[in-house]
Parts: structure tokens; sequence; C-alpha cells
């Protein structure tokens, strides 16, 4: 555990990065695993929406126009063809309504500058073989046609061409204005384009109008752009209906005629608005820049990839494939790992393929749109995601890698050979010569780390010194105690001759000594001589202890000790030298404190296993921040005990002898003084 212990520090560090590492990786993998779950269970929800989506959109006017004119292989928008209308014709002499027909079919085909045309024909045959065409373009005021010129060029007109089946018809239609030429500056200009064979030139003397076609042209009153040097431009709609015979006789050829024509995506129709004079046209529907309106390829990016759309024609009963959609693929590149990992991930209900269907009605016939999806391609999207968010993880990843390898190198290696020596000094440290073989140098830094290393070992070094002055100092003390011991002996063995008689006080107090010296005698501190003494254990009195303590206590230099002995004599396991050396040392302490005068009272009280002498004196109390060290070596409440012969030894002394005697001592602060407590245990009485 110890071993353990010692790497904690930097099995918790790496363990941290490890741990941030794994949460960063998990952290991805959940949020991937989420994600996928709820992409799955919106897939369903989407892919309904947008079915519905493309069924509102195809019952839309502009959705059955595009049903009933599906895309060309040819996918140029100019010239322009005919389409099949929804409706069965148009009312081309109203002018809101044919907006509104027009717009609502969406058949516009855009172009710049305000342009727009529709060039269509209607859904019902009977309505006549006729081509509607409106649109839009921007001119000056229009100038009109007055009736009885030879000339056309001189009035805005519109030159219409259609081909077809090999043949050409080619018109040209002035413009010829009907009402106040006063009201039309507020409410616009409205008018009749009158419609006659192009004849090639200028000339249509004679020429009479063609009755079949029919045509008008409004102009609103205000400007749709800024005013120029010819005056403003002003928006001006128009609305035909051409005659073409060959389609008209083809609906008499046959009792049913066929209706659309089968060529209509051949017939072509060129139509140019032209100002007055000779100039380049104000609009030209052969012009490159057109933007086709809507049509059934517009339906495809509502796709998402891995999805289908099918559009078939229900033809008595029989489903004909029209037209197929699909989905755009996913061009985001993705990690085959992140693939796997992907598809791997767990889900709460199996994925199945999804196929839905729907009904379209139209003038022309119905058609069937069927919608298929597999919500299995939608990991190939998360997967293109989830490989561009991987960059970012991955460089989260470095950026822990890298901290953990800046720390790594710069603290936690040189932390580990700072943690390798401390342990060696720690096991060489009570031998002076083994700390030589330490040394933090190689350590030492500019930074936080470099200057822990320089202070510990300049202290390392210090401590080298303090140990070789220690060392010495205790050899010194060793020699002197020897010494000491040797002088006072002899002295001692002599006055034992003296003073033989056992009753003699004096060979009492001689015991003592020659046994205090025999402790210290040898010893390198006193601490240590103290601890490992050995102690005479018998059998005594403790009540005629205490009295004689007691009665001797002046020959010790400590006077007025009172004893409150007991009944009989109490017998208690202690050294009766070492026990009168501990009362003696309390005794002292408490003359020391003691208030001048007053008495230290030694009371003796007794339970069946126990014998607790308590010594009390009158003085100030012990300081609460010494109470609990008084019995510690060295502890002292005098500045310079040990120069003053006070060296913190008695109270330790006392501790050291009670225990070796199976006793304890302890101190209380009372309330006019203090108490020191010494308990014994009890015997049954005789001697070992």
């Amino acid at each position: 555990m110890a071993t353990l212990a010692s790497y904690r520090l930097r099995l918790v560090f790496r363990g941290a990065f490890l741990l941030l590492a794994f949460a960063a990786v998990a952290m991805a993998v959940y949020v991937l695993q989420e994600e996928r779950q709820r992409s799955y269970r919106n897939y369903r929800d989407s892919i309904l929406k947008t079915k519905e989506q493309i069924v509102a959109k195809l019952r839309h006017p502009s959705g059955q126009l595009a049903l009933l004119n599906p895309p060309r292989q040819d996918d140029k928008i100019t010239p322009l063809r005919p389409v099949l209308l929804p409706y069965a014709a148009i009312d081309f002499d109203d002018q809101t309504k044919v907006r509104n027909a027009i717009e609502m079919a969406g058949c516009l085909v855009r172009y710049p500058r305000n342009g727009s045309l529709c060039v269509a024909i209607g859904n019902n045959p009977w309505a006549g073989g006729f081509i509607y065409a409106a649109g839009t373009f921007l001119s000056t005021a229009l100038t009109p046609h007055r009736i009885g010129d030879q000339s056309l060029s001189q009035a805005h007109r519109l030159r219409v061409g259609v081909s077809l089946r090999g043949q050409s018809y080619r018109w040209i239609a002035p413009f010829e204005a009907l009402g106040n030429a006063n009201l039309a500056k507020n409410r616009g200009e409205r008018g009749r384009l009158t419609g006659f064979i192009d004849s090639g030139n200028d000339d249509y003397s004679g020429m009479r109008p063609l009755k079949d076609f029919r045509g008008w042209i409004w102009q609103d009153a205000e400007c749709a752009t800024e005013s120029t040097a010819d005056g403003c431009l002003k928006k001006s709609f128009f609305s035909l209906r051409l005659p073409v015979e060959v389609l008209r006789d083809a609906l008499f050829e046959n009792q049913r005629p066929v209706w659309p024509p089968a060529d209509l995506d051949q017939i072509l129709v060129h139509i140019e608005a032209l100002a007055p004079g000779e100039s380049a046209p104000l609009f030209d529907s052969n012009d490159d820049k057109a933007l086709p309106p809507f049509s059934l390829a517009d339906l495809q990016p509502l796709l998402l990839p891995g999805e289908s759309l099918d559009i078939r024609k229900i033809s008595a009963s029989v489903e004909r494939d029209m037209l197929r959609l699909q989905g755009a693929a996913d061009a985001d590149a993705s990690s085959p790992l992140i693939k796997r990992l992907i598809r791997r991930l767990p889900l709460e209900s199996e994925i199945r393929p999804i196929e839905l269907d729907d009904a379209i009605a139209t003038p022309m016939g119905n058609y069937r749109i069927v919608l298929r999806g597999d919500a299995r391609s939608i990991d190939s999207g998360l997967a293109a995601t989830a490989t561009r968010l991987s960059w970012f993880v991955g460089a989260m990843l470095l950026a822990i890698a890298c901290a953990w390898l800046v720390l790594e190198i710069g603290i936690i290696r040189r932390i580990a050979r700072l943690t390798r020596r401390a342990t060696q000094l720690s096991r060489m440290v009570n031998d002076a010569d083994g700390l030589e073989h330490v040394d933090f140098a190689d350590l030492r830094g500019a930074d936080e780390f470099g200057i822990l290393a320089n202070c510990l070992n300049e202290l390392l070094r210090r401590v080298k010194e303090d140990v070789e002055r220690e060392k010495i100092r205790a050899e010194q003390e060793m020699d002197m105690w020897r010494a000491v011991g040797h002088e006072i002996m002899s002295p001692l063995q002599s006055l034992m001759a003296l003073h033989r008689d056992p009753a003699d006080p004096s060979n009492r107090y001689i015991n003592r000594m020659q046994q205090a010296i025999r402790i210290l005698y040898g010893s390198a501190s006193p601490g240590e001589a103290f601890q490992s003494s050995t102690l005479q254990i018998r059998t005594l009195d403790i009540d005629e202890f205490l009295k004689n303590v007691a009665d001797n206590a002046a020959c010790v230099g400590i006077d007025n000790v009172r004893f409150d002995h007991g009944d009989g004599p109490v017998t208690v396991r202690a050294d009766d030298y070492s026990l009168e050396d501990v009362v003696t040392h309390v005794l002292r302490n408490a003359d020391r404190y003691r208030t001048p005068g007053t008495p230290i009272v030694m009371r003796l009280q007794c339970s069946e296993t126990l014998a607790a002498v308590t010594i009390r004196n009158v003085g100030p109390a012990i300081p609460a921040e010494l109470i609990d060290t008084i019995f510690e070596y060295g502890v002292s409440d005098q500045q310079d005990a040990a120069a003053n012969g006070n060296r913190g030894q008695g109270l330790f002394v006392a501790k050291t002898y009670m225990a070796k005697m199976g006793g304890t001592i302890g101190a209380k602060n009372v309330e006019d003084g203090v108490c020191f407590t010494l308990c014994l245990q009890r015997t049954a009485g005789g001697s070992d």
C-alpha cells in the first residue's frame, strides 16, 4: 500500500487525462447514437411530409401542367413549344382571366427585362385548333396603327411564327388603340392586335386582316422602370389566339380526334415584339436567357439521398411508367470506419424500407405517384457529417495528448525522479554517509519545480551539515556523561560505605543517585536513557511511602507538604526509587508554581483495583497551549530553560516511570490551582 501510495499522484494525473480522452470519444459516440436514433424517428414523418408536399404541388394547376407535359429529352427551352393546359380553353379577351389562367397554370417562361410568355393549347379539342399565346414585355408608350396606313412598321406590333408538320405560319399584328387617349394616361393603354399574314415587306395595301386571328394588348399607366431618354418604360401584357388550319383540319378527319396532337412537342412558336421602325426587337421568345417554368424534374431537390419518386400514368386500368426521379447522391466523402461505427450503434426498433403512394386526377387522365425511401440511407449523410466533425474530435484528442505529453515530460517525470530520490533519502536519513549519495542539483531550474528542487538541495545540504554536527555533539555528550558518571560513582561508593544502615535517610538518597547514574551512564541522550531503563518492581505500602515522602520533603527543599493519609496500608506494585523520583518531580513543579505560603496537599484515594494519588497546589493554571504537551521531553514554559538548569525532562521522566510501573499520570486545571493524579494498580499484599 505504501508503494502504491507513492505512485498515487502520477496515477491520478494520468488517469485524469485518460478519462478526459475517453470522455471526448464517448461524448462523440453518444451524440452519434442519439442523432441516429432521432434521425430514424423523424425520417418517417419527413418522408410523409415530402409525399404530401409533392402531391399538393402536383394537384395545383402548375403541377397538373407538369404532369400533362412531361419533360422532353431535349432540355432546350427555346424555340418555344406549346404546352397542354389543364383548362379546356382560355378566355383570351379578358385580361384578368388570361392572367389568372397562365399564372395559376405556371406556364410562363421568364425572360430578361420583365419579359414573359406562355404558349399553350386547351385540353378540349372541340374548343378549336387554336394556339394561345400570352405574355409581357417592356416598351415606351405604345404607338398605334392608324386605319388606312399601308405601312405597319410605324406602330408597335407583334410578329408571330408557327412551324409544324412541314408548314409555317407567319403573322404580323400591329397595335390599334381603343378608347379615349386622355383616359389612357390615367388608366393605361388598351387596344387590339389585328392580325395580317406576314408578307415580308412593308406594303400591306389592300390586305384584309385575318378573321380568326384575335389579339389584345394592355399597357400599364405607371412606369415599370426609371425614365430614360426615350421616356419611361411600361409593362405591356398581350393575349393572342392563333388559328392553325392543320390542327383544326385534323380534328375532323376522324370521329375520335387525337388530342393533344401527338407531335405537340414538335410545334415551334416564335413571337417578337417590335417598336416603330426597323430597330431590334423589344422582346424575342427565342432569347437564350429564358428561364423554364415548373416541371416534374424540379421535384428532384425534394428527395433525400436514397429516395425515389415514380410517376405513372393510368390508362384503361393499365399503369405506364412516365418518369422516375432519384434523390441526389450525397457527394460528401465519409470515412469507412465511421460508417461501420454508425451501423453498429444500437437502435430502438428495426428499420425497414418505406413506400408511399397517392393518385392525382387531371382532365386528361389519372396519375399515380410512388415515393420510396430507405431510412438506412440517412447513415450515409450522418457518416459524412460525422467525418467532418471527426477532425474536431481528433484535434481535441491531439490537444489532450499534447497537454499530457508536455506535463508528463516537464512535471511528472521530474516528480518521479524527485520521489525516487526522496524515497532513497528517507532510507538513508539515519546514515550520514548515505546522504552523500543523494543530490537534487540536476533537477534545479527556473520554473516552480526547479525552484523547489533547488530549495530541497539546499535543505539537504544543511541537513547533512546538521547531521555531522549532531554526530559530533552526541559523541562529545556521551564522552561527557561517561566522564561525569565515572567521577561521581567513586564518591558515591565512599558515601555508601559511610551510610550502610538502611534506616539512615541518607542511604536512601545515595541509592537513588547511584540508580540515576546507572540509567544515564553510557547513553547518547537522556530521553533514550530513561526510555531504556529497567525498573525493579516490587510490592510496597503506598500509604506509608507517601507519608515518608511528605516527612522528608523538606530535606530536598520542598516545604509545607501535607499528606492526608488513609486508615490502613494500601499495597501497590512499583519501584520505590522510581516512584519517589516521580513524586519528587511533581512536587518540585507544584512548589515552583504555588502561591507563597500555601501548602501542597497529597491525598490517597482507593478503589478495588486502583490507588490514585492526587497532588494539588494553589497557584496559576497551566496554559491551554501547554496542557497537552507538558509530559513531553524538553517542554517548558520558561525562557532559556536549559540555561537555568530546567531541561524540561522532569515530567517526562515521571510519565516514563509511571508507564513502566503499569500506571498513569495526568494533570488538570482546577478552580484555584493545578491537580496531578498518579494511578497505580493495587495488590493483595506481600512481597515478590
